[in-house]
């Protein structure tokens, strides 16, 4: 009897979850998020319904299936920070980080653009993306203040992450609903954390 290395363990389980995702998108596209049910995404992905709930808590969760990694990278950059580092240099390291995930697992795939449709007109989604957007401020701005704990209390970390993510976010989900290319949407991503840069600068 042979027994699976952790390494292969890992890429079957990846490579199931990116299944749920692509089967999901693709129901959520042909028939709307809210005729789609948890077991119909299981069988277009060819597995359980059990299975499903392995991966994700809840049917809109698959939407934000990298949030969680997004916002791990953004407070890597964080951590890993040099000693010399400037606040505003890492601070812009971690939303580099986040963007750039967002464009190679949700702008590229198309997911992006789904979850924005979509969440217009289904409250359960909205009220996800609001709690996602409060877990990854809270969470960054608590890093950036223990980091940088002479330049920023706890209110001043929150209102610069906030000021950081509310404009990316924004600026994503204008651009997306507009219709624009993922191209475009990541150069509205950056256009809107250079204005927070520049703003910061200007008050600085």
């Amino acid at each position: 009897m042979t027994t699976e290395s952790p390494g292969l363990r890992e890429r079957k389980k990846q490579r199931t979850r990116q299944a749920l995702v692509e089967a999901a998108v693709r129901l959520f596209a042909e028939k709307g998020y809210e005729a789609v049910t948890v077991a119909e995404i299981a069988e277009a992905a060819e597995v359980s319904t059990r299975t499903f709930f392995l991966h994700f808590p809840a049917k809109e969760d698959v939407l934000f299936a990298n949030a969680d990694v997004r916002i791990d990278l953004a407070l890597s950059a964080v951590a890993e920070r040099g000693d010399t580092d400037r606040l505003a240099d890492v601070l812009d390291r971690a939303m580099e980080q986040m963007i750039a995930d967002t464009w190679d697992s949700d702008l590229t795939s198309g997911l992006a653009a789904l979850r924005a449709r979509l969440a217009v007109s289904a409250p359960v989604l909205q009220a996800r993306l609001l709690q996602r957007y409060m877990a990854a401020q809270t969470d960054l701005s608590r890093a950036l203040h223990q980091a940088y704990p002479r330049d920023l209390d706890e209110v001043s970390a929150a209102a610069l992450v906030g000021a950081a993510i509310g404009a990316v976010s924004a600026a994503t989900l204008a651009a997306l609903q507009r219709g624009d290319p993922p191209e475009a949407v990541r150069e509205a991503m950056h256009q809107a954390m250079a204005l927070v840069t520049s703003r910061r600068g200007e008050s600085g």
